[in-house]
């Protein structure tokens, strides 16, 4: 029988300051019972439009309707049929903007929730079985891809399941990208990564580690010296992008990206760890995005004594999930809304002593549809800091560009490549995720990497 409760069965959560002072996992995760209780509430509708809102396709109602049924085995399988990286994405991706905002329980409460479910059947599965032996029949082709992120490992499993031998690039020490290098250990343990590429290894994908495609080796010598027939670029989008306001010199001045990368992939948080971090007393994070709340929520729990997150519009316009908006002001996050840096202040030394800033008012809205921002006459303010972090976007890196001239890329540096299949100018190059779109969320990188693997088994079989 239906639950007809309109709320959510509530995520068990560390209580906010605790967790504030420590890395472990701020979602606890549903026990069984939860779990079902919370199936329940699926009216498994005809119409299905959750699926719609799925980048991956996952069959929602399918696998939700075995956990009902204290199926947990089979859900986990359901769901594996087309998502590569299950625990993964029941922890960050922005269900309530995708999945969840089909679901027709949110008409009249709030919509089943589908991420929640969707960890509780990746993370018992991990928990109760044994990782199948995959067993894969080849097909002789060979892929290269470059990039271990999410898009780039989302296309390496499906290639790998029609029978490619995939190998996959990266610059990094480590696979994972922006899911090892971005994303906290609070947010994501960089255990659950590991299992999820451990998956991948055991189907017979191959990582070339500490490989920069543009330096190491180019796409070209990829496919004419390696003998792979086609590449796909998912290198992501990790330059940094800055103001250009006076003071963005000074020693104090991070970008998000090097901020999280040493807390996040180097561990810098640990006692005594070789990769240095600065632990400030008083910081300010420029933007609204979930970087942005995950640089000052990890500023916090590294020491800091105050945190800002300074945003030139209004909360309505953040672009960071409600649920981490929620979890910082939870954590002792100081919100500065509607104010924009003007200039960061310097000590005699060359360190950051403070930041100008101006209180904004919203107009007309721009082309993103949000409302412009403009500036407040007379309303100038100090802030006193020793720590500024930029998070206000990124762009991909110019390397795979300059190495590879025909390659089309559009005026903001991004790959152009066809929506649906990712195929780029370059024939047997395709490409997808933030190196086509700019920055955006981990979901929508799979969702091209999938749609780019079905295209790069097209192209391949019909030459």
């Amino acid at each position: 029988m239906p639950n007809m409760s309109p709320n959510k069965c509530p995520m068990p959560e560390q209580d906010p300051n605790v967790r504030n002072k420590n890395f472990k996992e701020v979602a606890l995760g549903y026990t069984e019972e939860q779990a079902v209780e919370e199936a329940q509430r699926c009216l498994n509708c005809k119409a299905r439009p959750c699926i719609a809102g799925c980048p991956v396709n996952v069959q929602i109602p399918d696998f939700i309707q075995l956990i009902a049924n204290r199926d947990f085995s089979g859900a986990a399988k359901k769901i594996k049929q087309t998502n590569s990286l299950p625990a993964v994405c029941g922890r960050v991706c922005p269900q309530e903007s995708q999945c969840e905002s089909k679901c027709v329980r949110g008409r009249k409460g709030e919509p089943v929730a589908i991420g929640r479910l969707e960890r509780f059947a990746a993370d018992w599965s991990m928990a109760n079985e044994k990782p199948e032996s995959a067993k894969i029949e080849k097909n002789g082709h060979k892929v290269a891809v470059v990039g271990a992120g999410p898009s780039g490992l989302t296309c390496a499993g499906d290639l790998a399941n029609l029978g490619y031998d995939v190998t996959v690039f990266e610059a990094f020490h480590k696979a994972g990208g922006v899911l090892v290098y971005g994303i906290p250990e609070f947010r994501l343990p960089k255990a659950i990564v590991q299992r999820e590429i451990d998956t991948l290894s055991d189907k017979g994908v191959k990582f070339e580690l500490n490989y920069i495609v543009g330096k190491t080796g180019s796409i070209d010598e990829l496919m004419n010296d390696d003998g792979f027939e086609a590449v796909y670029v998912g290198s992501g989008a990790g330059l940094p992008s800055f103001m250009n306001i006076p003071g963005e010199n000074l020693n104090g001045v991070l970008s998000a990206n090097e901020f999280l990368t040493r807390i996040n992939l180097m561990k810098a948080y640990l006692p005594n760890n070789p990769t240095p971090v600065m632990v400030p007393k008083r910081a300010a994070i420029v933007g609204g995005g979930n970087v942005a709340m995950d640089a000052a929520r990890c500023a916090k729990r590294i020491g800091a004594e105050e945190v800002y997150i300074l945003y030139r519009r209004s909360e309505e316009e953040m672009p960071a999930r409600n649920e981490e908006i929620h979890h910082a002001k939870e954590e002792g996050i100081i919100f500065r809304l509607l104010t924009a840096p003007t200039k960061i202040l310097g000590d005699e030394n060359g360190w950051v002593k403070g930041v100008e800033c101006v209180e904004m008012e919203l107009g007309e809205p721009d082309a993103s549809g949000r409302r412009r921002p403009v500036v407040k006459q007379g309303s100038e303010y100090t802030i006193d800091l020793d720590c500024v972090i930029m998070s206000i976007g990124t762009s991909p890196n110019p390397l795979i560009r300059s190495t590879t001239p025909d390659l089309e890329t559009n005026r903001k540096g991004c790959i152009v490549a066809d929506e649906a299949t990712g195929q780029t100018s370059k024939a047997g190059v395709f490409a997808g995720g933030d190196a086509v779109t700019g920055a955006a969320t981990v979901i929508l990188a799979m969702g091209a990497g999938k749609a780019a693997a079905a295209a790069i088994d097209k192209y391949i079989k019909s030459k």
